[in-house]
């Protein structure tokens, strides 16, 4: 049986991941903050799954949920970080950019450096994290969510490069989402919003192929080419 872990699957993209991948085989481990929401998710799944509450900013908590997880159901072949938050926070309040911190840094770091020792370790496995399109360039509006994003897909890149050198069977893929149907999508004038099922499909689609990197859909790979080369000058006045 396939064995994989969703960081964050109470809701969004990592719940809709979980219907995907239980349907094709994948007996899961579900991790969130709402354990009842998990519980529900798990008695709809036609596969095993395993739940355990987990608030990845109580980092040596989530640290010891994870490596227990992992024992609990014999091994795993694929870890999925789907956790994060953000907020649009034109006045800079200080309690939502630490928040944004402590989870889309501090504690993501953390499940990724277990995740990667576990499968160095092991000699092989997968490794996939959700950044975001907003990775590529800065915000007005949330400045501590692109912010971190941007952490997050070159501390992947760097995991990347480490797991090349040392030619290990270790996938580390990025995946990032353009605005997705969920509650995430926060401001005013979105567009090109995305239907979760339509994501979450494109998602599993790249993780069986392995990819390094993925954008969701598929048209924000052009958007996102747009915005990285943009000019400064021109950017600044969007």
């Amino acid at each position: 049986m396939k064995k994989a872990i969703i960081i964050g699957s109470s809701s969004g993209i990592g719940m809709q991941l979980a219907q995907v991948m239980s349907k094709d085989g994948f007996v899961l481990g579900l991790t969130g903050r709402r354990i009842e929401l998990l519980d529900s998710l798990k008695d709809q799944l036609p596969t095993q799954a395993y739940t355990k509450h987990m608030d990845i900013t109580n980092t040596n908590a989530s640290i010891d949920c994870l490596n227990s997880l992992i024992d609990e159901m014999g091994g795993v072949d694929l870890i999925i970080v789907s956790a994060g938050t953000g907020y649009v926070n034109k006045n800079l309040e200080w309690k939502l950019e630490q928040e944004t911190i402590n989870t889309n840094v501090l504690g993501v770091t953390a499940i990724i450096d277990t995740s990667i020792r576990y499968f160095l370790n092991k000699k092989s496995g997968h490794l996939a994290a959700i950044s975001s399109v907003a990775s590529l360039r800065g915000s007005a509006e949330c400045p501590s969510y692109n912010a971190s994003k941007a952490y997050l897909s070159n501390y992947l890149e760097g995991i990347r490069c480490k797991i090349k050198k040392q030619n290990l069977d270790i996938a580390i893929t990025d995946i990032k989402p353009g605005l997705v149907d969920t509650a995430m999508a926060k401001g005013d004038g979105l567009f090109w919003i995305m239907p979760l099922e339509k994501v979450a499909a494109q998602i599993y689609t790249a993780l069986k192929k392995r990819k390094d990197q993925v954008y969701v859909t598929k048209r924000w790979a052009f958007l996102g080419f747009i915005l990285k080369n943009l000019p400064r000058a021109l950017y600044y006045k969007i």
